[in-house]
């Protein structure tokens, strides 16, 4: 039994499966901040320009369709912010892991 929670151990720091997990519950916390960001600061501020004034409901119809680019805007805003703040991070933490190129 010993053994086996050694093999275990030796698994997880091998695979480095905990900061796997630290950096996921990281971006999942990171996700929210952002979201709320967006939702509460910079959709409010784009709001001005909609002659609705509410972007989360903002549609644009197609004949029979309905297209809520509302939404789909909110979570554009959302993925570009966290693309770039994964970017900064991964520029600033592997920087020192950068492979030359021959």
């Amino acid at each position: 039994m010993i053994a086996f929670v050694q093999e275990f151990i030796e698994f997880l720091d091998e695979y480095k499966v905990i900061g796997l997990a630290v950096a996921f519950i990281m971006g999942v916390a990171s996700t929210a901040l952002i979201k709320s960001l967006v939702d509460n600061i910079i959709m409010p501020i784009i709001t001005v320009f909609l002659p609705a004034g509410s972007w989360k409901t903002a549609t644009a119809a197609l004949g029979p369709f309905i297209i809520g680019w509302g939404p789909f805007l909110s979570e554009l805003i959302n993925f570009v912010i966290i693309a770039f703040v994964v970017f900064l991070i991964a520029k600033l933490v592997l920087k020192a892991d950068k492979v030359k190129k021959i």
